[in-house]
C-alpha cells in the first residue's frame, strides 16, 4: 500500500476517533458505576450477606435510620463497622452512618451515656436505643427495638412463689428476661393482689410455675384478661395447679398427673446433655405449627408433665407443639431410685406443650388473634437449663409468636466451615521431606538431565 498524504490523514483521523470513543466508553462506564451497584457474596454460607430475617425487618421500616457510632480514629475498626452497616444500606438506602470520636466530643458521650468504644446509637421515627454488640444480631435487635417503640410489655405474675424474672438463681428466669429485653420488650412484675386487673397495654402475661394458691379475685382478673383477648404463657410444673385448673378447662387443655420419665436420657444423656437423670424429657419431635416450623434442635425439659387436649372444647384452635419419644411415660408414683412403667402410669409419647389460637373481637369492633401457649415445664426456661440444646431458641420463638412477631423468630448465626487441617508427626515429616528434599532434588535432576541432553547434540 502506497503511503500518501491522504492515507496519513485518514490514519490520523482513525486514531483520533478511536481515542475519543475509548475515552467516551471509559467515561460511560465510570458514570454507570455511580448509578448502579452490584454486590456478590462468594463466601461459604453467605457470611457477608444480610440474613432474610434482617432484610424482612428493614422492609417494615419506611422512615430513615441514623446510626451513630462512638469510636476513635481507628481505620480498621471503622472499616469493619462501615462494611457491616453497608450490608443494611444495600437493602435500605436511607440508613445514615455517622462516626463520632469520643475523645473529641466528651460532652456528647456523657449526654448519651456511652460506656464502651464502638457503642452504637440507633435512631428511628423518634425512638432511640443503644447497643454495644457490633454484629448483625446486635444491630438487628436494636432496629427491632426502635421499630416496636417500647410497645411490647410483658407482665410476670408475682406473689405466689413464681419463678422471678429479676433473680439469678438456677430456678429463676433472669437469663431469658435479658434476651427479651434485648429484643425490645419491656418487662414488669404484676401482683394481682394489689392490682385490680391486668393492664390493657400488656402484650403478654407469663404465669411461671406458682407454688401457692391464687386468690379468687386474682383468678377473676386473669379470666377477664383472657376474655379481652390477652395473650398468655402458662408454665405448669408437675403437681398442684394452685387454683388454675379452671383456666385450663376454659382453654381446653388437660393437665396430666405424674412426672415424665425418659429412659433415653439415661442412655445417651451424659454425652448429649451432661446428665443421665431420667426425669429429663428429651424432645426431638415438634408439631405442625409456625412457632416450630423448621426447628431442628433437640430440647430438654427437666421434671415435666404431660398435657392433653380436650376435643370437646371447640373455642380454641389447639396444636400440640412438643412431643416426647415413644418409650417415655408419666410416672404416677414417687420417682426414687430405679423406676419402671406400671399399669397406673400414662404411656408415651406425651405432649409437653400446646399452642392455642382464636379470633376475638375488641370493643371497637376490630378482630385480632389471641394466642396462648401452655408448657408442662418451667425449668427449660430457667437460668440453669436455658443454654441447653435448643432451649433458648425455642423460648424466643414462643415469646415472639405470642406477641405476634411471626416474621422475626430468629437471626441465624453464620459461620465458616471448619477448614483446619490437622496432621500428625509422620504426615508433617513426609510433607517437610517432600518440599525440602524431594522436590528440590527433582528439579535439580530435571535441569541436569536437560543440560546433558543438549550437550550430546
Amino acid at each position: 500500500m502506497k503511503v500518501t498524504l491522504k492515507s496519513r490523514r485518514l490514519l490520523l483521523l482513525q486514531n483520533l476517533l478511536f481515542v475519543v470513543l475509548f475515552l467516551a466508553a471509559v467515561g460511560l462506564v465510570g458514570w454507570l458505576s455511580t448509578q448502579y451497584n452490584y454486590h456478590a457474596d462468594w463466601t461459604e454460607n453467605g457470611r457477608n450477606t444480610l440474613s432474610e430475617t434482617s432484610a424482612a425487618l428493614l422492609n417494615e421500616m419506611p422512615q430513615p435510620v441514623v446510626i451513630t457510632v462512638f469510636v476513635r480514629e481507628t481505620p480498621l475498626m471503622r472499616k469493619h463497622i462501615a462494611e457491616l452497616v453497608g450490608r443494611y444500606q444495600r437493602y435500605k438506602a436511607d440508613i445514615e452512618l455517622q462516626f463520632v470520636n469520643p475523645d473529641a466530643e466528651p460532652q456528647r458521650v456523657r449526654e448519651m451515656n456511652i460506656t464502651a468504644e464502638g457503642e452504637m446509637v440507633i435512631e428511628y421515627a423518634g425512638q432511640r436505643t443503644q447497643t454495644q454488640q457490633v454484629s448483625e444480631e446486635g444491630i438487628s435487635n436494636a432496629l427491632q427495638k426502635v421499630l416496636r417503640g417500647g410497645e411490647r410489655k410483658i407482665a410476670f405474675l408475682q406473689g405466689h412463689g413464681e419463678r422471678d424474672f429479676l433473680q439469678a438463681a438456677n430456678y429463676d428466669l433472669s437469663a431469658w428476661a435479658q434476651q427479651l429485653q434485648a429484643k425490645g420488650a419491656q418487662l414488669y412484675g404484676l401482683n394481682l393482689a394489689s392490682a385490680s386487673a391486668v393492664p390493657d397495654n400488656t402484650s403478654l402475661l407469663v404465669i411461671a410455675g406458682p407454688r401457692a394458691d391464687l386468690l379468687p379475685g386474682e383468678l377473676v382478673a386473669i379470666q377477664g384478661y383472657l376474655d379481652r383477648g390477652g395473650n398468655m404463657l402458662w408454665l405448669v410444673d408437675p403437681g398442684e395447679s394452685y387454683g388454675l385448673s379452671g383456666i385450663g378447662k376454659q382453654l381446653g387443655v388437660i393437665l396430666q398427673p405424674g412426672m415424665i420419665i425418659d429412659p433415653n436420657v439415661s442412655q445417651v444423656g451424659m454425652q448429649l446433655f451432661g446428665t443421665d437423670d431420667p426425669r429429663m424429657a428429651l424432645v426431638a419431635s415438634y408439631g405442625a405449627h409456625p412457632l416450630v416450623a423448621g426447628f431442628e434442635f433437640n430440647t430438654l425439659f427437666p421434671m415435666a408433665r404431660g398435657i392433653a387436649i380436650d376435643d370437646v372444647n371447640e373455642t380454641w384452635v389447639r396444636v400440640p407443639l412438643l412431643k416426647t419419644l415413644s418409650n417415655t411415660w408419666a410416672e404416677s408414683g414417687e420417682v426414687m431410685g430405679s423406676v419402671g412403667f406400671d399399669e397406673e402410669d400414662i404411656a408415651g409419647p406425651l405432649n409437653i406443650g400446646v399452642a392455642l389460637q382464636r379470633e376475638v373481637t375488641s370493643d371497637n369492633g376490630e378482630t385480632q388473634q389471641q394466642r396462648v401457649v401452655v408448657i408442662g415445664d418451667g425449668d427449660f426456661l430457667s437460668n440453669g437449663y436455658l443454654g441447653v440444646g435448643g432451649n433458648l431458641q425455642l423460648a424466643m420463638n414462643i415469646a415472639n409468636w405470642l406477641v405476634s412477631d411471626d416474621t422475626l423468630l430468629s437471626i441465624p448465626a453464620r459461620s465458616a466451615a471448619d477448614i483446619t487441617l490437622e496432621l500428625d508427626e509422620t504426615e508433617l515429616a513426609t510433607i517437610g521431606v517432600g518440599f525440602l528434599v524431594v522436590l528440590p532434588l527433582g528439579l535439580l535432576g530435571t535441569g541436569f538431565f536437560i543440560w546433558w541432553r543438549r550437550r550430546r547434540r
